[in-house]
This record gives C-alpha cells, structure tokens and sequence, in this order.
C-alpha cells in the first residue's frame, strides 16, 4: 500500500469516528440515564456552572479499552 493511501484510510476512519461521536453527544441529552450515572460531577455557584462526567468517562473508556482489546486479537 502506497503511504498515501494508508493516510487517506486513516483520515477516513478518524472522520467516521468524529461523526459518530458528534451523533451521540446530539442524541445523548434525550436519553435521562447518561445524566444518572454515579460519579458525575455538577456544582453551581450564583451564575457559574460546572459539570465533570467523570462517570461518563470511566464508562466510554471501560468499553474502548474492551473494543481495542477484541479488535487488536485478530
């Protein structure tokens, strides 16, 4: 494969990747559970507002490191 080619598949993967994460952060505030999840962080102070999904975070990460570790024993 020309080192071309490998970057055209590479950029090609990582705009799918975008667009499926954009779908999800579009789609997630209609479902109430990704804002239930235990370890989510929310403070508000007079017209300050800060939130940390840490829950979030440790799940997306708990099901990437599941899916790279699957697709790296083929």
């Amino acid at each position: 494969m020309l080192p071309f080619q490998s970057v055209g598949k590479t950029l090609i993967i990582l705009g799918i990747l975008i667009i499926a994460i954009g779908v999800i952060f579009y789609i997630a505030p209609r479902f109430p559970i990704f804002e239930k999840i235990p370890g989510n962080f929310l403070w508000r102070k007079g017209p300050v507002t800060v939130y940390f999904p840490l829950g979030i975070c440790l799940l997306v990460s708990i099901i990437l490191t599941l899916l790279f570790s699957l697709w790296g024993k083929r």
